[in-house]
């Protein structure tokens, strides 16, 4: 399946890069837009964006991008901005390679607001061109390959920074960190969940009744040091995932083999 293609990308990934890569300085512009496109699709994690159906909110993804979407922020910088999947707003201001840079700048020149950034060519011609780098490339594997490989350095620095405790609270809280660098990377955000300040108040009155006992006997026992610990970190990680949807990039972009049972073997191998 697709973890199998993001596997097989990731014996390649430095030969296709180093192919797309050579295309920035091309002559052919249709070949320059098309290298600038899977660069972005690359290392943004963006999405490839089809024409709509009818019944389809207006999805724009990387083919679809128009001149009012981007723009180019200096020195080496660009900024997007647009509706993707589900109508979610996406907008990110991200440092890109300086060849990159150069050809958006020129791709944006002289245009409307309206008028495509990429006019060589549609979402069909790229996905063509994706399965003659490698068959049965996309966007989707782009975004598995890349979202595995991210989660799987975020674990491991996690991991070797001696977080690896016994305590499966505190994996937790590693995994779905390296979780959250994931989804963000392929922007699966969520509206705040109606419930979360009331499981924010519930920690705090728990934290605050462990701080007032410290006050008053002078001391906690080792057992609730440990979970005035525990609720500390809950609470922490409560607040930084509440926009992410976590359960996107885990349902479709992160290898089983890759994620917990890699992550918790390695931890293990660590103690």
């Amino acid at each position: 399946g697709k973890y199998e293609k993001a596997r097989q990308l990731g014996k390649k990934i430095k030969k296709v890069r180093n192919n797309y890569e050579k295309d920035f300085t091309s002559d052919n512009l249709r070949k320059r837009q098309m290298a600038t496109a899977v660069y972005l699709i690359d290392r943004l994690a963006l999405r490839a964006g089809h024409e709509k159906g009818e019944d389809e909110a207006d999805t724009v993804g990387t083919c679809t991008l128009k001149v009012e979407n981007v723009a180019v922020v200096e020195p080496s910088a660009i900024m997007l901005d647009f509706l993707g999947k589900d109508s979610i707003r996406y907008t990110n201001t991200v440092e890109v390679d300086p060849r990159v840079y150069r050809n958006i700048k020129t791709f944006l020149k002289k245009k409307k607001p309206q008028d495509m950034l990429f006019e060589t060519f549609d979402a069909a011609a790229l996905n063509k061109e994706l399965k003659a780098i490698m068959p049965g490339l996309s966007a989707k594997v782009f975004r598995t390959y890349n979202a595995s490989s991210s989660l799987d350095e975020a674990l491991w620095s996690d991991a070797s920074n001696g977080i690896a405790e016994k305590d499966s609270i505190f994996k937790k809280a590693v995994y779905e960190r390296a979780n959250k660098d994931v989804a963000v990377l392929c922007n699966h955000q969520r509206c705040v969940p109606k419930t979360h300040s009331a499981q924010m108040q519930r920690l705090s009155e728990k934290i605050k009744e462990l701080k007032d006992k410290k006050k008053e006997n002078g001391a906690l026992t080792e057992k609730q040091k440990e979970q005035l610990k525990k609720l500390k970190t809950q609470k922490k990680l409560k607040e930084e995932l509440k926009q992410v949807a976590l359960g996107t990039s885990k349902i479709n972009y992160l290898d089983r083999r890759t994620s917990a049972h890699g992550a918790a073997e390695r931890l293990t191998q660590r103690e």
